[in-house]
């Protein structure tokens, strides 16, 4: 099973962005606990902080791949254009947030990208993204 994780805007600054939000772990450190729980997936990750990349990138393995794990981070909330490059293509998509947007800022509560995913995880700190993988597994 091959799944890669797309993560975009300011999440390359996890361990060091708001902490009190995001918690004290850096992607690269959680990423390397992934592999060790799951080593049956052969993981992929990519980080962003550019639209047309984050877009690049789910175009080119969402005709390979078996799922894709999208925290888009900000452009959930403002890009039609992801929402369009995943409902262009066959691997389903979680989407996935560390914090609970729900209980953040008001704009952080519409997702465009919602629609177009299999599921969406949230509020779970970086264990989201296990939940997602566990979601890929059953």
């Amino acid at each position: 099973m091959k799944i890669q994780i797309i993560n975009g805007p300011n999440l390359n600054l996890l361990g060091k962005r708001e902490p009190s939000v995001y918690g004290n772990t850096s992607f690269t450190d959680y990423f390397l606990v992934l592999k060790q729980r799951f080593p049956q997936i052969e993981f992929s990750y990519f980080q962003s902080n550019k639209e047309g990349e984050l877009i690049d990138k789910i175009q080119e393995v969402g005709f390979d791949f078996d799922g894709i794990i999208l925290n888009a981070g900000a452009y959930t909330h403002t890009s039609i254009a992801i929402a369009d490059a995943i409902a262009a293509v066959k691997t389903p998509v979680v989407e996935v947030h560390i914090s609970n947007v729900h209980k953040r800022e008001s704009f952080r509560h519409h997702s465009f990208l919602s629609t177009n995913c299999k599921g969406v995880i949230l509020g779970f700190g970086l264990d989201s993204y296990r939940l997602a993988v566990e979601s890929f597994l059953s």
